[in-house]
């Protein structure tokens, strides 16, 4: 995937943001945030197939994700682990982390959620930022690895997750 160009076509862009406004607490979508297999749950890529380890209280904290790239279909890379490793930690309003995975170098791209307390729910800011990705892989041309679409998506799913559709309100 070429890197986007910003909205004036003048230089590639490094990092993508979405957020969506979801019907529940922010502590409540920190919770999944912080949960090792919240992350599987709200993955719109299908590449996230399981995880181990304890729910993350601090930075510096991490957990075992296991993947299938082949769920994208680009690269060929099979069924393999990445070890999670929290950046940020703020309670209730931001975690950031790094994928640290069999690939040599490694490759230095930070996804995250900031999260706000609006009326009738939080907004929720998801990034994907791999402004300080290794020179090798910046040489590749492949970022982001994640689109802006599947971001969108993900947020999707978490809003569903945390504040399932009340068919009463819809009726």
């Amino acid at each position: 995937m070429a890197e986007p160009q910003v909205p004036d076509g003048t230089a590639p862009r490094e990092r993508i943001e979405v957020s969506r406004t979801v019907r529940a607490e922010p502590a409540a979508v920190f919770a999944l945030l912080t949960d090792p297999q919240g992350h599987v749950a709200i993955d719109s890529s299908g590449m996230l197939m399981g995880a181990e380890g304890e729910r993350v209280t601090a930075a510096g904290d991490q957990f075992v994700v296991h993947m299938d790239r082949e769920a994208l279909g680009d690269v060929p890379l099979g069924e393999y682990d990445v070890t999670v490793t929290i950046g940020d930690y703020e309670q209730d309003r931001l975690i950031t982390w790094s994928v640290l995975g069999k690939v040599r170098p490694q490759i230095g791209h930070v996804y995250g959620y900031r999260l706000t307390s609006v009326v009738g729910g939080t907004e929720v800011v998801s990034f994907y930022d791999w402004s300080d990705i290794h020179p090798d892989w910046r040489a590749r041309g492949i970022f982001p690895v994640i689109s802006e679409a599947a971001l969108k998506a993900t947020l999707g799913i978490l809003a569903r997750t945390v504040a399932p559709y009340r068919r009463e309100e819809h009726s």
